[in-house]
């Protein structure tokens, strides 16, 4: 059983940023793929990002790439959101993702991931 937990999230500025982390418990963290994903009200949880459990391959939806980056620390079982050039399109809430172990499948939906953080809020002012 793996538990996530999310903070950082806010009200900031369009333009501003904010960094984004996930707290993950359990001993084999470096073992799972993690993923971020959004959903604003109204719409459908939408994939952000993903990284590998080996750490090495990112992945980016097109609306954030440029602008956000995933990136993991396994030695604090923890992966972050960096968030830069907010739009106040990017105002949902923020949703952290683990995989099954080991996994080496599509990032992109919802079936790859196993466990699931509670959400953090993002509101982009314009």
């Amino acid at each position: 059983q793996v538990q996530l937990v999310e903070s950082g999230g806010g009200l900031v500025q369009a333009g501003g940023s904010l960094r984004l982390s996930c707290a993950a418990s359990g001993r084999t963290f470096s073992s799972y793929g993690m993923g971020w994903f959004r959903q604003a009200p109204g719409k459908e949880r939408e994939f952000v990002a993903a990284i590998r459990w080996s750490g090495g391959t990112t992945y980016y939806a097109n609306s954030v790439k440029g602008r956000f980056t995933i990136s993991r620390d396994n030695a604090k079982n923890t992966v972050y959101l960096q968030m830069n050039s907010l739009k106040p399109e990017d105002t949902a809430v923020y949703f952290c993702a683990a995989s099954i172990p080991g996994y080496t499948g599509n990032y992109y939906y919802p079936d790859a991931y196993r466990y699931w953080g509670q959400g953090t809020q993002v509101t982009v002012s314009s």
